[in-house]
C-alpha cells in the first residue's frame, strides 16, 4: 500500500466566526513538508484569521490542526511556537524603541555569568541574520527610525533565527522594493531547500505564481481548491479567488484632466532636507495624475511626509494655489486642501480600536464648529455616504476599524480625507497589501477624483500601477528627482533606468 505524503501542517474542519459570522468555516487542506505552500483569495477570505489559528493568536471554535501528525494546542502562542511554527504578518510587530539586536532577541535574550546580557555574541548572530537578507542596517540604530521594508526584513530575520521548522509569511514583500523581493525570495527558496516548509500569503501573483509548489485558494472563508502550481495559470488563479473574470491591470488609455486649468494647485520649490532629499521641484495641475516612482529608500515617502508637514525641511517652498505653505504644520495643511494618505495605513492612517465611524471622521474634527464635537446623525450619514460611494465592505459604522480587511481600511483612510473636501490628494502605496478586486477599486477611485479636479500624487514601487495610472511620471533616486516621463512614453525599462544611481539628471 502506497504510504501518504507527509503533511507538515494539515487543518481539519477548522472554523472560526466573529458575532455569528463565520471567518473560516470547515478548512480541511494540507501543507507538505519542505514545499513552497502559497494561500490566495481577496482580501476577506479568510487568510489572516487561518494565519491567526496556526499562530496561536485565535482559538478556532470548531476543527483541528496537525504538525507533523501531532495535534495543536490551539489558542496558545507558546505552543505554536513551540511546534516550529513563526509568523511574519504583513505589518510589522517590532518594537520602534528597540534596536535590531534587540528585537531579534527580544524574550529571549542571551545572559551569561553574573546575569550580563552577552552583548557581543547576540550582535554576531543578529549581524549573520540580517547577511543572509542582504540586509546593511545601523545595528544602534531603533528599528521606528527606519523605512517599512528594513523593519519587515528585521522581523524576517527575528523568525528564521528561531529555527522555525514552518515559516507563515503575510505579505513579506508588500512594501520592498523589487530588488528586496528578489533577495527574499531566493532566500526563501534556500529554505525551502534546506527542508523548511513556508506558506505564503501574496497579492502578488507573479510571486506566487513564480515560487510556489501548490497554491490553496480561500474564498468568502471557505476553501475553494487547492492546485499544483503545474495545473494552473494566473487567469485561473484569478477566477477561483474572486469567481470570476477580473482585470489585473487595465491597460493605459489616453486621459484628459477634466479640468483645463493652465495654474498650478501644488507647488513644491527647492525643497532640501539634509540626508533625504535636495531641490526637488514640481508641481501638479488640477486633474491630473502624477507617479512618483523609485526604489525604496529614494526619498519618496520623506518628501511627502514633509510636503504634507509631518515633517520638516531646511529650504525651499510648497505652494497651494500659489499661496504658501507653513511648513511643520499639518494642521495648516489640510486647511489649505491638502490630504496625505500614507503608506504605513494601520499605524499612521488609522487608529485601529477605534470605530469605522470615527475613524472616518477624525480629519476633520478639528474643522468643525463647538470645539470639534461631532453630531452623531452627521457622522452617521457621513459614514453611510462613504459606504456606498467608495463600496466600503462593513455590517456597522460602530465596528472597530480593525475589523476590516486591508482594501476595506484602505478605503476607510480615503474616506477620512475626502470628507475634509481636498485639492491635492498625495497617495503613498496606495495599494499596498489590498488584493486584485480591491486595487482596481482604489485606481477607479483615484481616477473619479482626477475627473473632480483634484490634483493626485500616487508613490508606488509597482512600476505596472504607475504606467497604467497616471499622465506623468517623477522618477527619484537616492533624494534626487532623476527624471520626468510622459507616461505615454514610459516604460518599465526606462523607469528602472532613472531610479538606479547612475542616473543623475533630469531627462
Amino acid at each position: 500500500m502506497m504510504s501518504l505524503p507527509p503533511y507538515a501542517v494539515e487543518m481539519d474542519g477548522l472554523s472560526k466566526s466573529y458575532g455569528g459570522v463565520y471567518a473560516i468555516q470547515d478548512l480541511t487542506f494540507s501543507i507538505e513538508k519542505g514545499t513552497f505552500h502559497s494561500l490566495c483569495g481577496e482580501n476577506g477570505a479568510g487568510k489572516s484569521t487561518l494565519i491567526k489559528c496556526l499562530s496561536g493568536n485565535a482559538q478556532p471554535d470548531r476543527g483541528r490542526v496537525l504538525i507533523d501528525g501531532v495535534a495543536l494546542e490551539m489558542g496558545s502562542v507558546l505552543k505554536s511556537i513551540g511546534s516550529g511554527i513563526a509568523v511574519i504578518h504583513q505589518e510589522t510587530t517590532i518594537f520602534p524603541d528597540l534596536n535590531p539586536i534587540q528585537n531579534i532577541f527580544a524574550g529571549r535574550e542571551w545572559v551569561g555569568p553574573g546575569s550580563m546580557l552577552k552583548k557581543k555574541s547576540m550582535a554576531q548572530e543578529a549581524g549573520k541574520w540580517l547577511d543572509r537578507l542582504d540586509l546593511e542596517v545601523d545595528l544602534s540604530r531603533p528599528c521606528g527610525e527606519l523605512p517599512l521594508a528594513q523593519r519587515q526584513l528585521i522581523a524576517i530575520a527575528r523568525a528564521l533565527s528561531m529555527n522555525c521548522r514552518i515559516l507563515i509569511l503575510d505579505e513579506p514583500t508588500a512594501s520592498m522594493s523589487a530588488g528586496e523581493s528578489s533577495n527574499l525570495l531566493r532566500m526563501l527558496n534556500s529554505l525551502r531547500a534546506e527542508g523548511v516548509t513556508i506558506l505564503f500569503v501574496s497579492h502578488r501573483l507573479d510571486e506566487v505564481m513564480e515560487m510556489s509548489d501548490n497554491i490553496t485558494v480561500l474564498r468568502d472563508g471557505k476553501h475553494v481548491g487547492t492546485r499544483q502550481k503545474s495545473h494552473i495559470d494566473k487567469p485561473g488563479l484569478i477566477r477561483l479567488m474572486a469567481g470570476r473574470s477580473v482585470e489585473v491591470e487595465p491597460g493605459r488609455t489616453e486621459r484628459i484632466p477634466s479640468v483645463s486649468i493652465p495654474a498650478p494647485v501644488l507647488e513644491v520649490q527647492g525643497l532640501c532636507s539634509a540626508g533625504t532629499f535636495q531641490d526637488i521641484e514640481f508641481s501638479l495641475l488640477p486633474g491630473e495624475i502624477v507617479g512618483l516612482a523609485g526604489l525604496v529608500g529614494a526619498g519618496r515617502s520623506e518628501l511627502a511626509k514633509a510636503i504634507f508637514g509631518v515633517d520638516t525641511y531646511s529650504q525651499g517652498k510648497v505652494k497651494i494655489n500659489s499661496r504658501p505653505l507653513e511648513k511643520g504644520n499639518v494642521r495648516e495643511s489640510i486647511r489649505q486642501g491638502l490630504a496625505f494618505v500614507p503608506e504605513d495605513r494601520q499605524h499612521e492612517g488609522l487608529i485601529l480600536p477605534l470605530s469605522i465611524g470615527r475613524n472616518m471622521n477624525l480629519a476633520i474634527s478639528n474643522m468643525l464648529p463647538g470645539m470639534g464635537i461631532l453630531d452623531k446623525t452627521s457622522e452617521n450619514q457621513r459614514v453611510e455616504n462613504f459606504r456606498k460611494e467608495l463600496g466600503i465592505r462593513m455590517q456597522s459604522g460602530e465596528d472597530p476599524v480593525e475589523s476590516l480587511s486591508g482594501g476595506n481600511q484602505q478605503k476607510v483612510v480615503l474616506a477620512k480625507w475626502l470628507a475634509t473636501q481636498p485639492k491635492v490628494f498625495i497617495l503613498d502605496e496606495p495599494t499596498r497589501g489590498v488584493d486584485v478586486r480591491a486595487k482596481s477599486q482604489v485606481h477607479q477611485i483615484i481616477r473619479e477624483l482626477a475627473h473632480r479636479g483634484l490634483a493626485v500624487l500616487v508613490i508606488s514601487s509597482d512600476f505596472p500601477e504607475i504606467l497604467s495610472l497616471t499622465d506623468r511620471i517623477l522618477v527619484m533616486c537616492e533624494g534626487k528627482l532623476t527624471a520626468q516621463l510622459t507616461t505615454h512614453h514610459a516604460t518599465q525599462e526606462s523607469i528602472l533606468r532613472h531610479a538606479f544611481p547612475q542616473s543623475e539628471t533630469i531627462s
